[in-house]
């Protein structure tokens, strides 16, 4: 199967180094919409979208494979072979802040700079590691998913998105999780939310920045420090965009922080 075709693949600007754009969970390559023009005239600006979201070939959704997070990466990697491309920006939201890094340790050559925004490695609390949540809150969160796909998306999108004072921003979020397919929402959240990849940060070779909202409830502050004291020389910006999503609420500071950084 054509790789660029599985994933949607859209390649735009101009330039000699590439810069790739990777939605999270619920989302697709429309949530860069704000972000990716902005660096056109600079980059060749790469947008996809993960197997079983956006305009993907459903078909291609294997449970096994995606299983892990490890399988995205194995896109990643595949997509960057099918276009050629070496030392490249990439640019990762939420859940596919980890995807960057673990396509990073398998194809060092791949990226030249990792820029990851509200990631996190870890979601459930371990000992004296604060994810944010305990097990038996993900475990709920993942049973109301399995049990009303659409009444958890309606009560959850808002309440990632942050900014109640703009309602228009958590009805994109839920519409975006709603046209997602059930079931593959289903998985992909249980790997998202179960995954663990604090033992790969400090594999990581290339210099990466951290872009760290306030107010954000799937990846606090002191999750965002644990990555950047994780990964070695990284760097952390700390935005005044509130929620998780700030490629939406705020795309002009998230445009001057990786600009600033590339």
């Amino acid at each position: 199967m054509d790789v660029l075709a599985r994933n949607n693949v859209h390649v735009r600007g101009r330039g000699d180094r590439a810069m790739v754009f990777a939605h999270g969970f619920g989302c697709d390559q429309n949530m860069w919409r704000f972000v990716a023009p902005e660096f056109e005239s600079e980059f060749k600006v790469v947008l996809f979208d993960h197997v079983g979201a956006g305009g993907s070939d459903l078909s291609a959704y294997d449970k096994a494979k995606y299983s892990t997070l490890l399988g995205y990466a194995d896109d990643l990697v595949e997509i960057g072979a099918a276009l050629g491309l070496k030392n490249a920006v990439f640019v990762g939201h939420s859940v596919s802040a980890m995807i960057g890094v673990l396509a990073s340790i398998k194809a060092p050559d791949l990226f030249g700079r990792l820029v990851l925004i509200g990631p996190s490695a870890k979601y459930i609390d371990d000992g004296d590691y604060k994810g944010g949540f305990s097990e038996k809150q993900i475990a709920e969160l993942l049973e109301f998913l399995e049990d009303n796909h659409m009444g958890w998306s309606a009560a959850m999108a808002p309440s990632i998105m942050g900014n109640p004072d703009r309602p228009e921003l958590g009805e994109e979020l839920t519409n975006s999780f709603c046209r997602t397919d059930p079931e593959i929402a289903k998985a992909f959240a249980r790997v998202t939310f179960t995954s663990d990849n604090r033992s790969d940060l400090s594999k990581v070779t290339v210099p990466t920045l951290i872009l760290q909202c306030s107010e954000d409830i799937i990846a606090s502050e002191e999750v965002g420090k644990f990555v950047r004291s994780r990964i070695p020389g990284s760097e952390i910006v700390f935005l005044k965009a509130t929620g998780h999503c700030p490629n939406l609420s705020a795309p002009a500071e998230v445009v001057s922080a990786i600009r600033a950084y590339v």
